[in-house]
């Protein structure tokens, strides 16, 4: 799924998007509108061939996932020999285990075009910062039942795209408060959390939960219950 957003760059829009959106036209358009773009490449001639030619010297570690990474930058034609020159800005990652590259290949290469000015591992972390969007799309679709869109009818699609996202809010607030985890699915918060095989008890005015026993999640359940609560208690 191509993904594109709009943020503030010195005074100008900024566009960053996924390689769905690496065509010519995009980049014509938005130098058109005056938008500053920031677009990860496909695996074409012209980025590969720039890449080949980047000096080993010319990479930065970076810190990232597992081993870490290294950043460079050179610059490329992409969409032919009459279109303007830009920025080529490009990671390099070691493969995981059971990767699948070509035959003599040691890094994986994640690279973008953008014609913003500014520092080059900071312009590479803020253009994979806008991944997330995926992260919460998916989320969206699969987690709180957005994919059921469209009904045909677009009152019926606006309310309950309104409660998907007023829901998808909620679980990640529940997940941020009470669990102090950023990245927990809504499908897996429910699973664990909310659906609790636990019976639930009155006595002298109080509610007692009993949660059975050997419940792999029952210290990390209390744990934010204690969390919330301070939340409701301080509001």
């Amino acid at each position: 799924m191509a993904i594109i957003d709009l943020v503030p760059s010195d005074g100008r829009r900024m566009s960053r998007a996924d390689s769905g959106f690496y065509i010519g036209a995009v980049a014509a358009a938005c130098r058109k509108a005056h938008v500053r773009f920031s677009i990860t490449t496909k695996t074409s001639p012209a980025p590969r061939k720039a890449i080949a030619a980047i000096d080993d010297e010319a990479w930065v570690p970076i810190p990232y996932f597992l081993d870490g990474a290294d950043v460079a930058e050179t610059t490329c034609q992409p969409f032919g020999p009459k279109a303007p020159v830009v920025r080529l800005v490009v990671r390099r990652v070691k493969p995981t285990p059971g990767s699948q590259l070509a035959l003599f290949v040691d890094y994986s290469h994640h690279a973008f075009i953008c014609d913003r000015d500014g520092d080059t591992l900071e312009l590479e972390a803020d253009h994979r910062r806008h991944a997330v969007v995926e992260d919460a799309i998916r989320d969206l679709k699969y987690g709180v039942g957005l994919n059921h869109l469209p009904s045909g009818r677009f009152g019926a699609d606006a309310a309950w795209l309104a409660v998907n996202v007023m829901a998808h809010n909620l679980a990640r607030w529940t997940s941020r408060i009470g669990l102090g985890e950023t990245l927990v699915a809504t499908d897996t918060l429910r699973r664990r959390y909310l659906r609790t095989p636990a019976r639930l008890t009155h006595s002298a005015r109080t509610f007692t939960v009993h949660l059975p026993r050997h419940w792999p999640w029952a210290g990390r359940f209390i744990t934010s219950l204690v969390n919330l609560r301070a939340v409701v208690l301080v509001t």
